[in-house]
């Protein structure tokens, strides 16, 4: 497919190649040059407030409560005084 360039370097994305990109008015696109060609990727931003969540140790944690979670390594409680009184030790593991 081929796009113009216009006034003020401006092209317009035709709406199969948005639809198939997932790519909606007000996404941010992140450019890279390499070699003779442009590369478009689709960019989400992330509020610095919730940035931790996306920390590699974060995320490692995240894998692992996925994988205990996945083996059957967790405990349910009733009620939230069981829960804790579990993690302080007091009621029987």
């Amino acid at each position: 497919m081929l796009l113009t360039v216009r006034k003020n370097a401006q092209i317009t994305l035709p709406a199969g190649i948005r639809k198939k990109a997932h790519i909606e008015e007000g996404d941010i696109l992140e450019a890279e040059v390499r070699g003779d060609e442009i590369v478009l990727k689709p960019k989400k931003l992330i509020d610095k407030s919730q940035a931790w969540y996306w920390t590699e140790e974060w995320q490692k944690g995240e894998r692992e409560a996925d994988a205990d979670i996945a083996a059957g390594r967790v405990k349910e409680f009733d009620n939230i005084e069981d829960a804790l009184g579990y993690l302080h030790g007091e009621r029987d593991r």
